[in-house]
């Protein structure tokens, strides 16, 4: 038996073109997107944890939706099904093309010199690449219907949508584009 995202997306055939990142964006199936914090108590225990359970967490962030888990798997669920209607694709692929995209390849860091901070651009390890995409990603949704007419569920799946096109309009992307900007100044 094969499970299935959501009981209707299946993880056979999607493909993760960015090598550094295919050890750390994990599709396996459960039941019930829910691990409970099971994989917390050794390093690295993040890339245990279903992707798409990840970004449900990271739509947690906000104060309307701290803790309420069922709330942001409903969220997801629902523009999920949107991104299918729009673009007639798996969204899991669409996922996954946004979180390569939007995923910050180097960063700032300051470093002290004699009690002086200097910043320095340093290379982004694999597994904080995803947390840093898929947190924008979230964002981005979350800021996009702050005071909108257009529903969280709309947001988050233009947000997918634009971030998997690399379009300079999805915050994620913007975002990423900004930090190797910074980044590459400081080099």
């Amino acid at each position: 038996m094969d499970l299935k995202i959501f009981g209707k997306y299946d993880v056979n055939g999607i493909e993760v073109h960015d090598l550094g990142l295919s050890k750390y964006i994990n599709l396996n199936s459960y039941m019930n997107l829910h691990t409970g914090g099971r994989f917390s108590n050794y390093s690295a225990g993040k890339k245990n944890v279903n992707t798409v359970e990840r970004l449900i967490n990271k739509l947690m962030r906000t104060e309307k939706w701290t803790g309420k888990k069922y709330g942001a798997y409903r969220i997801l669920r629902d523009a999920f099904e949107i991104i299918e209607e729009k673009t007639k694709q798996n969204p899991l692929q669409l996922l996954i093309n946004a979180i390569e995209n939007a995923a910050p390849r180097e960063e700032v860091t300051r470093l002290k010199y004699g009690g002086i901070a200097v910043p320095k651009a340093v290379d982004v390890a694999p597994s904080r690449r995803v947390d840093e995409a898929l947190r924008n990603i979230a964002i981005g949704s979350t800021d996009a219907s702050y005071k909108n007419k257009k529903s969280i569920e709309a947001c988050l799946a233009d947000e997918i949508i634009l971030a998997s096109k690399n379009d300079q309009n999805s915050h994620a992307v913007a975002k990423k584009e900004e930090v190797e900007r910074i980044a590459a100044s400081a080099r």
